[in-house]
């Protein structure tokens, strides 16, 4: 299997759709080019900031194979490959595989509670059934249930398990992770948490799939580089000027104003799937005026797609 490591800066790119709620083909590829214009490392369809829940297998072939067929092998493409049960992620890694895609992230089961050997046996099984790497992806806060340290550590000795996103949002979990697989030179960590992320490389992961990248490519972007080229008081200062834009995607219900921001920044991407609302005007208010504040909005290019100051 050829060596394969994410890093950088990877967009979980949200899934644009019509008023109907089909999913928008030309709407995604404007978003893309204008990401890719703005220097992220990968496109990543279908996470939780894509909705993955809201797609059928049919569907999700279609927003995967135009992804791929977007980025043309400019960077790589990580398909969401998320299901309750390990068939059902192994069917998903199946289409992912069929489309051309460069990798797989696989979130965690959701809704049963299971133990940490199962959770080994559900990955192993997985990554036994693809010949594409494999992400994992721990997110906590929205599955209630977690892939510890030592069982990441276990798990990174497969060949083809190559990273793990860590969205819990805790530091503590996310620096073991790193110090039980630091001898392993082709594992990654990958932060999953947009304010976290300089203190993550500082600790040594390899880069972030960041929800906000959607909205602030270059700004989140400007954190890695600057850090790689050694300047770290300026990506500090870039993660400083980002934490706003992430604590406003708590505004309503997550990913809806990741969207509304880009609907605001001229992208015209839809709304997220029903039952998921617009946020409230007041809530609009206070996300327009992050915008405003980073100078995303406000400017003469205003829902011009290509390479922003952020």
């Amino acid at each position: 299997m050829t060596a394969f490591k994410p890093h950088g800066i990877i967009p979980p790119i949200v899934t644009p759709v019509t008023a109907a709620g089909r999913f928008d083909a030309a709407a995604q590829q404007r978003l893309i080019e204008h990401l890719l214009a703005n220097g992220v490392h990968g496109i990543f369809p279908l996470g939780t900031t894509g909705e993955f829940y809201a797609f059928s297998p049919a569907e999700t072939e279609q927003i995967l194979a135009h992804a791929v067929k977007v980025c043309a092998g400019k960077v790589p493409v990580y398909a969401g490959a998320n299901h309750i049960t390990t068939q059902g992620a192994v069917e998903f890694c199946k289409i992912a595989e069929a489309v051309g895609a460069d990798a797989v992230s696989v979130l965690t089961p959701m809704f049963i509670s299971q133990t940490q050997a199962e959770l080994f046996r559900h990955y192993e099984t997985i990554a036994a059934s693809t010949r594409l790497p494999v992400v994992l992806y721990n997110n906590k806060p929205k599955t209630n249930v977690t892939i510890e340290p030592e069982t990441v550590a276990r798990l990174a000795q497969i060949e083809n398990i190559v990273a793990v996103k860590d969205s819990t949002g805790d530091m503590t979990n996310t620096a073991e992770y790193l110090r039980l697989t630091r001898h392993l030179p082709d594992f990654s960590v990958l932060l999953g948490r947009d304010t976290l992320i300089f203190a993550g490389l500082c600790h040594g992961a390899a880069g972030a799939i960041a929800a906000t990248a959607n909205v602030a490519p270059r700004l989140v972007v400007e954190i890695y580089e600057k850090y790689r080229s050694g300047d770290l008081a300026g990506a500090l200062d870039a993660q400083f000027r980002l934490a706003p834009l992430r604590l406003a995607a708590n505004l309503g219900t997550f990913p809806q104003a990741i969207k509304e921001g880009l609907n605001m920044l001229g992208f015209a991407i839809g709304k997220c799937v029903d039952p998921i609302a617009e946020l409230e005007p007041a809530q609009k208010d206070k996300l327009r005026q992050v915008l405003r504040e980073l100078g995303l909005i406000g400017q003469e290019d205003l829902g011009k797609a290509g390479t922003t100051r952020c």
